[in-house]
């Protein structure tokens, strides 16, 4: 690729990376200023639950549809739509100055987010040769994470200056950015011609090896995630740790799963790691975290759970989907990055609640072995099948 050809393409990426931090920063941003509005409101621990669940799964029943919209009539306007629709939510909130309707709005970004999120991934693949789609997925994933790292502390920082109005301001204003800088540097991709396809035929191609490898690979790393963010305070508070200390674990993990993407894609595209392997490694490595945090006392198991995890989880997300994007139907790619992210949402939503519920009847140490246990299975099962 030439230089010119280069800077293109990584103008093009760019507004796609901010696409990605804007969905992983709305989520968490508002998710973890949602407890001190509940409690404001005098609202019930199942309320919080409800406001917490709505944004992803609205995602879950929406991504595909939108991902198939992305394969009939292009991913680029996909993409601004939803951008737009996130910050129209967004800004209805202030608008409206109502905070009983957070729930809604909701709803609202994630069924946005819902839209450009297949939309963008599919552009990364699309936008990038099939030597750099590891790369560019390190740097889709790193800036995701960028988002998820900033997102309670920066959107705490809001919350506390001006409400949840002056937050879901910024984040409509961060939307209308990202919508404006995609549609001066996102090119248009035309839709590939597609043959008729029937659900058996759906079915069949998301039974693959090819699809469901990766995907039950990006829902094992994201389940880690949401474990690690959401249990290592408890493992490092029962251990006498201060909030301080606690949240500067959760960031070591959100920082080295940034770090670590762009490392994991480059190695890819230069055939120093295969994806099977790296997919089992990575998975390795987040079980291990997750035991180091079950086994290991003191800020030492916290530190050392959460490097272990965020190594984890970014060796194994920009694998993932490099993985998906090189085996699934070029016409098919809306599709195929829909229901992929359908089984990351999944992850994200089952693992806290098997590590929950074991904790109910056991432990916590005993919920974060048994779900170390699961991903060591999968992490042996992909290893095994790369080898045959």
């Amino acid at each position: 690729m030439t230089g010119t050809g280069t800077t293109t393409h990584r103008r093009a990426l760019r507004p796609l990376y901010a696409a990605g931090f804007v969905t992983a920063f709305g989520a968490h941003s508002i998710a973890a200023g949602l407890g001190a509005y509940t409690h404001g409101q005098h609202a019930s621990l199942l309320t919080l639950g409800l406001l917490l669940a709505v944004y992803d799964g609205a995602e879950v029943v929406l991504k595909p549809v939108f991902g198939s919209l992305a394969d009939r009539i292009g991913p680029r306007p996909v993409l601004l739509g939803g951008l737009l629709a996130f910050a129209v939510a967004s800004a209805a909130f202030v608008v409206a100055g109502n905070p009983a309707l957070v729930g809604l709005t909701r709803l609202g970004q994630g069924a946005a987010a819902a839209a450009f999120s297949p939309a963008a991934g599919a552009l990364v693949a699309r936008l990038s040769p099939a030597k750099r789609q590891g790369r560019a997925f390190g740097g889709y994933g790193a800036w995701k994470g960028l988002g998820y790292t900033l997102g309670p502390v920066l959107g705490g920082a809001l919350i506390t200056v001006g409400g949840f109005t002056l937050l879901f301001a910024v984040l409509a204003g961060l939307a209308v950015l990202a919508a404006l800088w995609a549609a001066l540097a996102v090119p248009a991709v035309p839709p590939l011609p597609r043959a008729r396809q029937t659900v058996l035929d759906l079915a069949r191609r998301l039974g693959q090896a090819n699809f469901l490898r990766p995907t039950a690979t990006l829902a094992g790393a994201t389940g880690a995630l949401a474990v690690g963010v959401g249990f290592l305070p408890v493992t490092g508070a029962a251990a006498g740790l201060g909030p301080l200390a606690t949240g500067a674990a959760v960031s070591v993990l959100a920082v080295c799963s940034s770090l670590v993407q762009p490392w994991a894609g480059r190695a890819r595209d230069a055939g120093r790691l295969r994806a099977g392997t790296g997919m089992a490694l990575g998975l390795a490595a987040a079980a291990a975290g997750l035991t180091i945090a079950a086994l290991v006392p003191g800020i030492g198991g916290v530190l050392g759970a959460a490097v272990a995890v965020g190594a984890g989880v970014g060796l194994a997300t920009p694998l993932g989907f490099a993985h998906l994007a090189a085996t699934s139907p070029p016409e098919r790619l809306g599709q195929t990055m829909g229901a992929a992210e359908v089984g990351r949402e999944l992850g994200d939503a089952g693992a806290p609640l098997l590590v929950g519920a074991v904790a109910v009847t056991s432990s916590l140490d005993a919920g974060l072995v048994t779900l170390a246990a699961v991903m060591a299975v999968a992490a042996v099962a992909t290893g095994l099948e790369r080898r045959s």
